[in-house]
């Protein structure tokens, strides 16, 4: 899901306060603030004439300075919210680290490479922009939708963990692989000749290396200074909300400058988000019967679930700009994941609750009130 926001469930409620009760105001809203920024960047890029000039006069590398901070502020404070030093502890249960590997970094890059080919074959730039999408693996934002459906925190928290790591490893060889190698293999048609591997590997390490390390020695740094608990309930508070003024300042700078394309072709924003709700929906439901299948209980089972159906748009965007440009279809593809996963991730979190109540009898990891008779 979208990594902007805050990770943890409210705390001032009670525990079987319907699922939205629960969600911060920033969170409840999301694709509020999501479509009005859309609207101002539309009003912007219509009232503002100059305006991709004044912001392509300063750049880092191919992406303008404004937008460049826009994208670091997103990955900041998610990566500061890991807790790196627990990547060890998942290793215990081998069945749940070796499914989450699976559906993680084969499953879900190979579903959305699916989906985009199925339903956006003559869309080439919002394709390539989705299975940018699907490479993206969620990394901190996955932690409220596994709070919410009382999934294992621990395991939640070292799954995100590893896929940040794996994600600063295995995004740009997955990238070239999927985009040139595979179609390639299937006589399908390639990325366009500006397409480069180093365009990919420069995008990552500076929008994910930068941010992964920063966010490390914060926390690092903060816990050895301060201990863990001023880190999570004082510091991370505190910095949770800049990332989704990154967001939203990013989604409105995309949109300014692809506003012509915007209006003139509203139905290709519409067929974007239907491989999306597809990709969440089997991501989620497959990766849940399997959980079911390895007998891993129910709070492992939704962890699992949810770490694989979520993605991490921020780096999407991050990377489709800057290898393909502010104004591609590329980056326009990830701005519309948000707006999509946001209520749909909402709506698992129901379903998994009523799974438990109905799938899981006498399974101890199980919220009591969903034990409860109705």
């Amino acid at each position: 899901m979208s990594d902007a926001v805050r990770e943890t469930a409210r705390t001032d409620v009670p525990a079987d306060a319907p699922v939205l009760q629960k969600l911060s105001t920033l969170d409840r809203f999301l694709p509020v603030w999501i479509v009005a920024a859309m609207a101002l960047g539309l009003a912007l890029g219509r009232w503002v004439p100059g305006l991709d000039d004044a912001l392509s006069a300063v750049e880092v590398g191919d992406v303008s300075l404004p937008i460049a901070i826009g994208l670091l502020l997103m990955m900041y404070p998610v990566l500061a919210k890991v807790r790196y030093s627990e990547l060890d502890r998942v290793t215990g249960d081998r069945r749940l680290l070796g499914a989450s590997l699976v559906l993680n970094w084969l499953v879900g890059p190979a579903l959305m490479f699916a989906l985009a080919w199925l339903l956006l074959p003559d869309l080439p730039e919002y394709r390539t922009g989705l299975i940018i999408v699907g490479l993206a693996r969620c990394i901190a934002m996955v932690l409220i939708w596994n709070d919410l459906s009382c999934g294992d925190r621990e395991a939640g928290a070292v799954l995100v963990a590893i896929n940040s790591v794996f994600q600063i490893v295995a995004f740009a060889a997955l990238g070239w692989f999927y985009l040139q190698v595979l179609p390639g293999w299937l006589g399908l048609s390639t990325t366009s000749a500006e397409f480069s591997f180093w365009a990919i590997v420069v995008s990552v390490l500076v929008f994910l290396g930068i941010p992964l390390l920063a966010g490390f020695l914060t926390r690092t740094i903060g816990e050895r200074q301060k201990g863990r608990a001023w880190y999570e309930q004082r510091f991370l508070p505190r910095i949770g909300p800049v990332a989704l003024y990154g967001l939203l300042f990013t989604i409105v700078m995309l949109f300014a400058l692809q506003g012509d394309a915007i209006t003139s072709t509203p139905w290709d924003v519409a067929r974007i988000a239907l491989p999306l709700l597809a990709y969440f929906v089997l991501m989620f439901g497959g990766s849940f019967l399997l959980g079911m299948r390895l007998r891993l209980g129910y709070a492992k089972t939704a962890t699992l679930a949810f770490t694989a159906a979520g993605n991490n748009f921020e780096l999407a965007i991050a990377v489709a700009i800057g290898t393909f440009g502010v104004t591609s279809g590329q980056a326009l593809a990830g701005v519309v994941g948000p707006l999509i996963e946001v209520p749909v991730l909402v709506a698992l979190v129901y379903v998994s609750l009523w799974a438990a109540r109905r799938w899981f009898p006498g399974d101890p990891t199980v919220p009591a009130t969903s034990r409860s008779p109705r």
